[in-house]
């Protein structure tokens, strides 16, 4: 398979050995500096970039037919347009906060600790997340679907960096020199504490598992998610 690196920073350059790995072909490695010569030449393309040249590099994909797989956050405010693009050209997309397959997997526990929690008013709920300085956005993009994945199962309307109000989850976001990114989720009562936590050790995980939904990827149209790459039930 061919694949096109959009972006070619720290996470790129590990995408790109393991893709080597699994048998394949690197067409196209985009950086700040240069075009989308390759692009078209692309079976799919993984876009590990920035969110100011996110929508642009998913665009072009859209428009030269290249399904593409996104690990870039803070974009989200321009989602709906892409959605809209994506169905228009008939593209095939899965953009995800976070493609570790540890985390997708944590995002389907988390869910459903938030659904046995939500009758018992005497926890509140809080987030922690931990990534390294070079991390742009904050809280990131895996600490939002755990406060949505919560949202959506709970009584809880909203998340917050701020001192949270009733109905609010506080997500606390820490920067620390070479963390790959560490993310907890705990249940307080007044007699004791409910807590889950993933941590990565590398970025070696992410990278995989943007490889591995690049290679479920190619060859479809539409619009999915990492619980259709790995046959997680809705």
């Amino acid at each position: 398979m061919k694949i096109a690196l959009l972006g070619y920073g720290k996470m790129g350059k590990v995408i790109e050995r393991i893709a080597i790995e699994r048998g394949h072909e690197i067409v196209l490695k985009k950086d700040e500096n240069n075009t989308y010569d390759g692009l078209s030449n692309a079976d799919v393309a993984i876009d590990f970039s920035v969110p100011t040249a996110a929508v642009e590099n998913i665009s072009n994909c859209f428009h030269t037919h290249v399904p593409v797989v996104s690990g870039t956050t803070g974009w989200l405010e321009r989602y709906d347009e892409i959605i809209a693009l994506c169905n228009e050209k008939k593209g095939g997309f899965i953009s995800s906060s976070n493609f570790s397959l540890g985390v997708n997997l944590f995002f389907e526990l988390n869910d459903y600790l938030a659904k046995i929690m939500a009758p018992y008013n005497s926890y509140s709920v809080a987030m922690e997340e931990i990534h390294h300085t070079q991390k742009l956005d904050a809280p990131s993009g895996t600490a939002i679907s755990l406060a949505n994945g919560v949202i959506e199962n709970s009584n809880y309307t909203k998340w917050t960096i701020d001192k949270p109000a009733a109905n609010e989850i506080q997500i606390e976001a820490l920067r620390v020199e070479d963390v790959p990114g560490t993310h907890t989720v705990t249940y307080n009562s007044n007699v004791d504490s409910i807590e889950i936590k993933h941590t990565a050790h590398n970025r070696e995980g992410f990278a995989l598992g943007a490889v591995i939904a690049a290679e479920w990827l190619a060859g479809k149209q539409g619009v999915f998610t990492m619980k259709d790459v790995l046959n997680l039930e809705r």
